[in-house]
């Protein structure tokens, strides 16, 4: 089948009895079943840590500014701010202003008083949640420690970084880019520990999203919202004033149980109504599946915008928190505590028991939290799975249309990945052009057989420009020339009792065995799901997985393999391998789904 949806009529040079017939048993005895399920020193195949550089942003073309340099300016800034604001406060016409606006806007008569006791167990536990969240975030950022505005993320371009410029070496990979953190810091702070990292996170975002849901439920059925959005324009002097009270250390007097100041409001306003929003959005802007079906938006609206507008909105939270905590400890720390924890207007002790117990539940987790991803890992996978699970099997069954990008959207860089082939019997092909190459295709199919590129060739040629999502965080666009999986289903026509395409390749993982991965059999019949031996009009190169290569534009890049030597269809992939639907679901924690 073509990029038109028309069919063709399979040549008879690749039928049954035209075709090669010595199709060898399963690679199966290739693959290294891993034993044991801890993270230890040999994981990943010992990879060795490797720590960034200070966060640098891009000004202008090619200067970078050091972000620590915004701890001393910071300071000095707001020691200036504290002189100007002291000095205008003495000035009559801001006296007047301050006077007429003096930092609270006006509630509706019917606006509720005090805080229910649902809301200090939401607050509870969406600052609990947001803790996993910002940790686990950080650690799949570390994993592609770059960011850009470009849909191509080309190295150079990028505008946000916590490592050296790329080095000028052809066949630097992006697992190489990768930077260690602190445990105490990542979760899991583990170099390319981002399999398990993305469990954290999207299990995680998937109980604070419920939780959000309920919030959003309880505060407009019981008028909470009023509190939280603003009524007026008055709210912008009001917040003027605000800030010029906290600047010159001389703090308008709290009344959050009656009534938030303005700065306060645009503050909770922005964080529930257009951060938290903003968050889900632009997390699942990055999907490969929902980008590529929703072109019109994701053709505006890049991965790589959608990462570095996501990356921004937790920079915002993790102001928002840092601002939020100081100010309710230095604003009358017993009230705002009861205020949270106790749904009391007083100065009790109460608040603060509560408080401390919350945080002690907090900081245990907060330990215990690597540790246990590092002794139960597979656990750590299988929870993740539970939660996300059903919204990764809904989004992999959507289709998409090719023709989206043009030959103007091809990146002008690539990113390389993964571990490059080094077997003798690669070698010899590769030095012999790949006229020996023989891509075997068994299991449980009524055709089996061996197809050297010259077959391939002669099979319906299925040309599209897509876009590459890495699991990583990277993306990039080229044009694929190959076969589409269509015509491969149509030529081994597969057995009733097949459900999973294994894709087998030359290539070994990390820890020994060749690398290779399962797909479902129904993506096979996508219009975007191909075998590409072709990449922008050249043979596939070397290190993009020649002679040949899966497309499957609804799954993240890792599930894309490169290199291949054979496919085999099966019932099911738990008798494969280490049983997890793939290499680097066996052996560095990864999904067989991931759609998102």
């Amino acid at each position: 089948m073509d990029p038109t949806g028309e069919e063709h009529e399979i040549p008879t040079a690749v039928s049954a009895t035209d075709a090669p017939t010595r199709v060898r048993t399963s690679f199966r005895t290739e693959l290294v079943k891993k034993e044991g399920h801890t993270v230890d020193a040999g994981w990943a195949g010992g990879i060795a840590p490797q720590y960034g550089v200070a966060p640098r942003i891009r000004l202008g073309s090619n200067k970078w500014f050091n972000l620590l340099w915004l701890i001393p300016i910071g300071l000095l800034l707001l020691v200036v701010g504290v002189a100007v604001a002291k000095g205008l406060r003495e000035l009559p016409g801001v006296q007047a202003f301050m006077q007429r606006y003096p930092g609270m806007s006006r509630l509706p008569d019917n606006a509720p008083v005090g805080f229910p006791a649902w809301l200090g167990w939401q607050h509870f536990l969406n600052l609990f949640l947001m803790t996993f969240l910002i940790r686990s975030g950080v650690t799949i950022m570390a994993d592609h420690p770059r960011f850009y505005w470009t849909r191509n993320s080309t190295p150079g371009k990028d505008w946000f970084r916590m490592q050296k410029r790329v080095p000028p070496d052809p066949l630097y990979t992006a697992k190489q880019d990768s930077i260690t953190l602190p445990d105490g810091v990542g979760l899991p702070g583990r170099r390319h520990s981002i399999g398990l990292a993305r469990w954290w996170h999207l299990g995680i975002d998937t109980l604070w999203l419920l939780n959000g849901i309920v919030f959003f439920v309880l505060i407009f059925s019981t008028g909470q919202w009023m509190r939280l959005v603003p009524m007026s324009w008055d709210v912008i002097p009001n917040s003027i004033s605000v800030a010029t009270q906290y600047l010159s250390l001389d703090w308008p007097a709290e009344s959050g149980w009656v009534n938030y100041n303005s700065l306060q409001l645009l503050a909770y306003f922005l964080t529930v109504f257009i951060a938290a929003p903003a968050a889900l959005v632009t997390g699942l802007g990055m999907s490969p599946a929902l980008s590529t079906r929703f072109r019109r938006i994701s053709s505006l609206f890049s991965i790589q915008a959608a990462r570095s507008l996501h990356f921004l909105v937790l920079c915002w939270f993790v102001l928002f928190i840092v601002v939020h905590v100081t100010l309710v400890v230095t604003t009358g720390a017993l009230r705002n505590l009861n205020h949270m924890y106790a749904s009391a207007d007083n100065e009790s002790w109460l608040g603060f028991g509560i408080f401390a117990v919350s945080m002690l539940v907090v900081i245990v987790t907060w330990v215990a939290a690597t540790p246990l991803t590092y002794r139960h890992p597979r656990t750590v996978q299988k929870v993740g799975y539970a939660l996300i699970g059903p919204a990764q099997r809904l989004f992999e069954h959507i289709d998409a249309k090719p023709g989206q990008y043009t030959e103007k959207d091809i990146s002008p860089y690539f990113w390389h990945n993964g571990k490059f082939p080094e077997t003798e019997e690669y070698k010899e092909l590769r030095a012999g052009n790949f006229t020996n190459y023989r891509l075997r295709i068994n299991g449980l199919v009524d055709n089996p057989v061996e197809l050297d590129l010259e077959q391939l060739r002669a099979l319906p040629h299925h040309e599209q420009i897509t876009q590459h999502f890495c699991i990583q965080g990277w993306s990039g666009v080229a044009k694929w020339g190959g076969v589409s999986m269509q015509t491969i289903l149509e030529v081994a026509r597969p057995k009733p009792e097949a459900k999973w395409v294994i894709f087998y390749s030359f290539a070994e993982g990390p820890d020994k065995g060749i690398y290779y991965d399962a797909q479902p059999i129904g993506q096979m019949a996508y219009r975007l799901t191909m075998l590409a031996y072709d990449m922008n009009d050249e043979p596939l190169p070397y290190g993009h997985g020649a002679p040949l290569r899966l497309r499957n534009e609804v799954e993240l890049g890792f599930k894309l393999v490169k290199w291949i030597k054979g496919i085999e269809f099966v019932e099911h992939f738990s008798e494969v391998g280490g049983g997890q639907g793939g290499y680097n679901n066996d052996h560095e924690f990864f999904g067989y789904r991931q759609s998102i």
